[in-house]
């Protein structure tokens, strides 16, 4: 953890944890949703005689949005963070190294809590 000053000023941090909540909120609701839906899915195809293929399809569709909610989870956790940098202070340095953070990638994705190669690197050992 770094025990820097904070690098920003006080708007830009104000203007980016509102972004990070307005997208706590998104988030949280398509994981919701995503999760009523696969529900919905798996109830309404019991309830009807079925055809191999409509199963694969079923299955296809499933692991789809199962996916999509899971990419969902894992981005609401960086945001979860995001936001407790924001008021430890430590916003805009990486979890990993302490490094600075470029105000670009915090920009395109208010969420970052790694540098990009740091990111990466975790991606890759997944």
């Amino acid at each position: 953890m770094n025990s820097k000053t904070p690098r920003f000023d006080k708007a830009f941090l104000e203007r980016q944890r509102r972004r990070l909540l307005e997208l706590r909120e998104r988030l949280k609701d398509a994981a919701d949703t995503g999760e009523a839906d696969e529900a919905a899915l798996d109830d309404t195809s019991s309830l009807q005689a079925q055809e191999y293929e409509d199963d694969a399809q079923r299955l296809s569709a499933l692991e789809t949005d199962g996916n999509l909610v899971s990419r969902d989870v894992e981005r609401l956790a960086r945001v979860l963070r995001a936001l407790e940098k924001v008021d430890e202070g430590t916003y805009g340095f990486s979890d990993v190294s302490g490094k600075p953070i470029p105000e670009e990638r915090l920009e395109a994705m208010p969420e970052a809590i790694n540098t990009v190669q740091e990111q990466a690197a975790s991606e890759r050992s997944r």
